[in-house]
């Protein structure tokens, strides 16, 4: 079953997150994801609102938690680490 990456962002460093998101965009595409949505405008409902939100579609749960093990996405993340404030999910899909 397909699956979704979906995430909820804070950026408190641009320059840095903008790094973090060219590595990141590398390690998706070569583990299959696309992006379905990124930084579009949004309306919070519930929870914490964080002004970035991302979802990518993956094949599957597996292949989207390989992604973000892999060593190109981790190697992105050090980027996101102290720029970001961010929950990040997996969530496979019905259809």
């Amino acid at each position: 079953m397909p699956a979704l990456w979906i995430a909820h962002v804070t950026v408190t460093d641009e320059e840095a997150y903008k790094k973090y998101a060219a590595g990141a965009s590398v390690a998706i595409a070569e583990h299959g994801g696309e992006f379905i949505a990124r930084g579009g405008r949004f309306v919070q409902l519930e929870g914490k609102e964080r002004p970035r939100n991302v979802v990518a579609r993956f094949p599957d749960v597996e292949t989207a938690e390989k992604c973000y093990h892999s060593n190109e996405y981790q190697a992105a993340l050090e980027h996101a680490r102290g720029a970001s404030e961010r929950e990040l999910l997996i969530v496979e899909t019905s259809v």
